[in-house]
């Protein structure tokens, strides 16, 4: 029998989708349901390898994480990866099936790259190619409809955004396709919370406005009982029924992240901390999640440099992350003097290690003969690793095994276009799957590697903390993140109408 549905839209960006349905897929999964989740457009660089050889949304992969399913091409059929000012790669049931150009771009959703994201979906050619891509989008999902008891649908950016609605995929007008009954979420922590859930209603057709059943307001501090005439105000306006007023949960911000979004605030400042790393913040930062298990680390403070800032000095490593255009990232590390900053504190005898896109960078060139990323071109990299990347061919998407140079067993995965050759200096990085991976310098104190995840393995991180000066302190990182995941359901089953859910699902 095929599963009951139920679709989680927002009246905004931001206000907490994501987290939500990975609480309610934990809880839920608790419950002894089967659960899968299902994103039908998603825009982020920060994305997951699947176990059938694709990529999804960083989202979908810790929403089926928490309910406890393998991960799936068929949970996030399409996935937008903005790239540089040449739009986005288009990314369909895990493949590449083209790229929507920026030239077209009109006005957009806030998000990941303002300046790429502003605009992206009236794009004239997307437009075109979204037009197509509704038959896969629910090909997708009515594959996960027949493996589980219930599939929780994240909707993408606002509910409200009616300019957008011809052709729509991520809102109204998949539930509208799929029959997906829809709980509306408001950011009270953002301010205007009855306005924005009442005045979607009043903006949405009314076709459209029937789909909605519930409300939900996310992200309360304080005391409950002074939004009580609130929550009475919305349900009375909308005719939806509440399904609670959910308190702040701040063991969110340990979860992995979506988009950038996640990096736009101040990092936790950690004074007593031995490891100070420095993060370079690029534009076109991707699997920025890399830098999460450091986060966790009592020992360790991730300072984020922004171009236009400096490295600051006593820093132990330098971590340049992956990107979705490295010669873009590159041009701004060396526009804004960051190069400058990573070659002095080179010389100070600190560490650097490039994750994807920053091992490229590190490299003596970096060259996109077909264009790929932006107009055709060679540049000079960083020139700290002897190696030289070539942006050509198909995106590897990998999961991976193996052991690092030092005879530490690591896993992780590999998701990059662009095939590295190095030189006579230096040592690889790893071997992994069988064949040679990244490059070491022969000081040993620059590193490059195409792995992502490296630091999730318990065995590496703390091997790093022990090269950087620090201690293992032995964090295991995936029971972290499942323990939050139960918290996080717990304190949804404690906040939220779960069984009125599970009643208005269908």
């Amino acid at each position: 029998m095929a599963a009951r549905v139920l679709m989680f839209q927002g009246t905004g960006s931001d206000v907490g989708k994501s987290l939500m349905v990975a609480g309610l897929a934990r809880a839920f999964a608790k419950r002894g349901l089967s659960v899968t989740p299902f994103k039908p457009q998603n825009m982020s660089n920060n994305a997951a390898v699947t176990a059938d050889g694709g990529e999804i949304g960083r989202a979908q992969a810790l929403q089926a994480r928490a309910a406890g399913v393998p991960l799936s091409v068929h949970m996030n059929p399409v996935l937008l990866k903005p790239q540089s000012e040449t739009g986005a790669q288009v990314v369909v049931q895990g493949k590449i099936a083209g790229n929507a150009k920026a030239a077209d771009y009109q006005h957009m959703k806030a998000g990941l790259m303002p300046r790429v994201l502003e605009s992206f979906n009236q794009a004239a050619d997307y437009q075109h190619m979204k037009a197509g891509l509704m038959p896969r989008v629910l090909e997708s999902f009515n594959r996960l409809k027949q493996q589980a008891d219930l599939v929780l649908v994240e909707g993408a950016g606002s509910a409200s955004e009616i300019n957008l609605r011809a052709n729509d995929i991520a809102n109204m007008g998949f539930a509208r396709a799929a029959d997906a009954p829809v709980i509306l979420i408001g950011d009270i922590d953002r301010g205007g919370v009855i306005a924005s859930l009442v005045g979607t209603k009043a903006v949405l057709d009314a076709e459209d406005a029937a789909m909605i059943e519930g409300f939900i307001v996310n992200r309360f501090r304080g005391d409950p009982a002074l939004f009580s005439d609130g929550m009475r105000i919305i349900a009375e306006k909308t005719a939806w029924a509440s399904i609670g007023l959910l308190p702040h949960f701040a063991d969110a911000a340990k979860l992995p992240a979506e988009d950038a979004l996640g990096l736009s605030g101040p990092a936790e400042r950690k004074p007593g901390a031995k490891i100070r790393i420095a993060v370079p913040i690029l534009p076109h930062v991707s699997n920025f999640d890399d830098l999460d298990p450091l986060d966790m680390e009592p020992d360790v403070e991730l300072i984020r440099v922004r171009p236009g800032e400096t490295i600051p000095a006593g820093c132990r490593l330098v971590l340049l992350c992956g990107s979705k255009s490295t010669i873009a990232d590159l041009a701004v590390l060396k526009n804004t003097g960051l190069d400058i900053d990573i070659k002095a504190h080179v010389r100070r005898g600190g560490h650097v290690l490039g994750l994807c896109g920053g091992y490229q960078m590190l490299g003596k060139t970096v060259a996109d003969p077909e264009g790929i990323e932006g107009p055709p071109a060679t540049v000079d990299g960083l020139g700290l690793l002897d190696v030289d990347t070539v942006l050509t061919g198909d995106k590897r998407l990998v999961s991976v095994t193996g052991k690092s140079f030092d005879g530490i067993g690591l896993s992780g995965y590999e998701m990059h276009v662009g095939e590295t050759t190095s030189g006579t200096d230096g040592l690889p990085f790893s071997k992994i799957n069988g064949h040679e991976d990244g490059a070491v310098s022969p000081d040993g104190r620059i590193f490059g590697t195409y792995i992502h995840g490296l630091f999730s393995d318990d065995r590496q991180r703390g091997a790093w903390l022990e090269r950087l000066g620090g201690q293992n302190t032995e964090l295991n990182y995936d029971a972290q993140v499942d323990a939050i995941l139960d918290r996080l359901a717990a304190h949804m089953e404690q906040h939220l109408d779960l069984d009125r859910l599970l009643a208005i699902a269908r």
